[in-house]
């Protein structure tokens, strides 16, 4: 199985609304080393993740992160080694448009 390092993906969030930051693609394992979420405002804010199995409806049982306060002007880096499968969503929430997510891994195909 060939593996590729790379950025998985990036979003500036639309604000209050669960936006799909990384979808497995078909026939690949993909390892989520680290996840960064970036406050580019000047007042703290909140975000939630969730990992969605098979792109499943949001639920309560899938958050990993919820309503996490994130100071102002500031950075935090969730290293995690998620392990996720083909159609797995990873979804990110964020209580203002002030939030960057960026998630880190390796596909593995």
């Amino acid at each position: 199985m060939p593996t590729t390092y790379k950025v998985l993906g990036q979003l500036a969030s639309a604000a209050t609304t669960n936006e799909t930051l990384y979808t497995c693609p078909s026939a690949t394992q993909t390892v989520v080393s680290t996840l960064v979420v970036c406050n580019r405002a000047a007042t703290a804010k909140t975000y939630r993740i969730a990992i969605r199995k098979d792109a499943a409806t949001l639920a309560t049982s899938q958050y990993i992160a919820f309503d996490v306060a994130i100071a102002a002007n500031d950075s935090t880096a969730l290293t995690l080694g998620i392990t996720i499968d083909a159609a797995d969503v990873i979804t990110v929430y964020a209580s203002s448009a002030d939030l960057t997510f960026t998630a880190f891994g390796s596909e593995l195909t």
